[in-house]
């Protein structure tokens, strides 16, 4: 074998495997986040999570990218088992169509696609255009890298040595295992299959042991989602499981069915593919999958329980109280591009209903004088401190990957929102300073003042819980009722102002008392004013709303 020969197909591999990388990240840079959220919303059953799965894996052209997609979900809450199951069987159907491009060998118009991807990358500046250039760039680099490989494999077949060695691979047991370990390493089935699919054109494998190769293919496979479940929590790890053992289960029954019948389902494969190997290859490829999922998918909830024998127990839950400590985020989950906003949402609203509970716990102190509760305000506030800049330093982490174009947008408010929770939590601590001075100087409120302080808690708590809601559900039901109780908080905020006023003039009240007291106000009035900007946050991350305080 000639150094020359080894070269082209070292490059050919290279620009494929750039090729597909380029296409895949530009897909989900340029319709990450609308993908997500399919793939979020039509989960709800088993049947149309495997359908979106098809579709999903079919568009990004990799069943790594969605089941790690999906294995993110799961650790992060958004998906149970049940649901991922039903998507990672739809992801090993969709992950065919890869092959059957290949097969069609598009290397030709190979050349306009790299063209057409170069102008729009170095040329266009709007940014959803170029990433639709990296895709279209990707399409060409990746034929590209086929018709090096190709040429390579021809000269191949002049070799007496390499076809002499390729010709000796008649174990089907070892062909399984040589697919397991080559898509293992690659981690891409598609590639693998697409290699094998180019070798059997050229003449260099025979097809019944294709057959058992791609086999091995499909077990390789699952090697991106193990590696990535393994910093996740025991259900992430328990969805990759979910992968391995549809694909292992599969395979052997595969396995003795083509030991048993190879020969006739070769035939019957190359009749329906007009003669030509490389077709046979790739409708093998997805016939296998197909008819692996309608045996498997009634056995899926088996599959899940099948998880727990091999995953068991279950992780120490991280509670709201729960100090110094992450839960969706940080480097013991398992980190996806396309999810890690999503978890960083999810993240930020713990720490939004820490301070929200942490600002009630200060106000029943106030009035109550529990030094209990004070205490645990101080607490709780080194918690949410500790968020603080936990997740600021992730949202600096993930800005510097390849993000949805849509989630690179809200990066900037959830910088934001995450300073104005920390305010929240500030002001908290705060009402929990002048419990201690109450106690300190034996300062009392009239129950008047009690009552009324009461009532601006309740206005702020419900604008609080609309605005958490509106953030992180993207829920725009109440818009119209945080901007009427802002109103309504600032206007309560002025009168209790002028009221204590009153009072003071009138000698009911003292003026230690009377500080303290327009303390609280002003500050709950500035919690109404940080829970507004949280409402308003990813709306206006494009453009400020003016709306919005400062």
């Amino acid at each position: 074998m000639s150094v020359s020969i080894l070269l082209s197909m070292a490059g050919g591999l290279g620009l494929f495997l750039f090729g597909m990388k380029l296409m895949s990240e530009g897909i989900e840079k340029a319709a990450g986040a609308k993908l997500r959220s399919i793939l979020e919303f039509f989960t709800t059953n088993r049947f149309t999570g495997m359908l979106v799965g098809i579709v999903f894996t079919a568009i990004i052209q990799s069943s790594s990218a969605c089941t790690v997609m999906v294995v993110s979900f799961v650790n992060s809450g958004l998906m149970n088992l049940y649901q991922a199951a039903g998507v990672i069987l739809g992801a090993n159907i969709g992950t065919t169509v890869t092959s059957q491009l290949v097969s069609f060998n598009l290397s030709e118009i190979a050349p306009v696609f790299l063209l057409g991807g170069v102008l729009a990358v170095m040329f266009v500046k709007n940014n959803t255009v170029k990433k639709i250039g990296e895709i279209v760039l990707g399409f060409g680099v990746l034929f590209m890298g086929l018709s090096g490989m190709s040429g390579a494999m021809a000269g191949l077949r002049e070799d007496p040595n390499i076809v002499h060695l390729f010709a000796s691979l008649k174990n089907p047991f070892l062909a399984v295992l040589l697919g397991t370990v080559v898509t293992a390493v690659i981690q891409s089935s598609s590639v693998t299959v697409s290699i094998i699919l180019l070798m059997a054109n050229q003449g260099l494998l025979g097809l019944p042991i294709c057959m058992f190769i791609i086999l091995g293919c499909n077990i390789g496979a699952c090697a991106s989602a193990m590696l990535a479940s393994l910093a996740g929590k025991k259900d992430a790890k328990r969805a990759a499981m979910i992968h391995l053992l549809f694909n292992i289960v599969g395979t052997v029954i595969f396995y003795f069915i083509f030991l048993a019948a190879v020969g006739p389902i070769v035939d019957f494969l190359t009749g329906i593919s007009g003669g030509n190997p490389g077709r046979c290859v790739a409708n093998a490829h997805t016939l296998i999958k197909i008819v692996q999922v309608i045996m498997l998918f009634p056995f899926s909830g088996l599959l899940v329980k099948m998880t727990y024998f091999f995953v068991p127990g279950d992780d120490k839950k991280v509670g709201y109280r729960d100090s110094l400590q992450l839960k969706y985020i940080g480097d013991k989950v398992v980190f996806n591009p396309a999810t890690a906003v999503v978890e960083v949402i999810k993240e930020i609203e713990r720490m939004a209903d820490l301070a929200s509970e942490n600002l009630n716990r200060s106000m029943n102190a106030l009035i109550t004088l529990d030094e209990e509760d004070i205490q645990e305000v101080y607490e709780v506030e080194k918690n949410i401190n500790f968020l603080n800049h936990a997740i600021t330093n992730y949202l600096v982490k993930i800005n510097q990957t390849t993000l949805p174009i849509e989630d690179l947008k809200s990066i900037g408010a959830l910088f934001h929102v995450v300073n104005d929770i920390e305010r929240i939590g500030d002001h908290a601590e705060n009402v929990a300073d002048c419990a201690e001075r109450r106690i300190e100087n034996g300062t009392t409120f009239s129950k008047v003042a009690q009552k009324e302080l009461g009532e601006m808690l309740d206005m702020v708590n419900k604008i609080v819980r609309y605005s958490i809601d509106m953030f992180a559900k993207s829920n725009e039901e109440h818009v119209q009722d945080i901007m009427n109780l802002e109103n309504a908080i600032d206007e309560k905020e002025r009168e209790l102002q002028r009221l204590h006023v009153e009072r003071l003039t009138r000698n009911e009240c003292t003026p230690e008392a009377g500080m303290l007291f327009s303390d609280i106000v002003s500050g709950l009035e500035r919690v109404a004013d940080h829970a507004t900007n949280i409402a308003f946050a990813i709306m206006n991350s494009e453009n400020e709303n003016g709306n919005a305080k400062k």
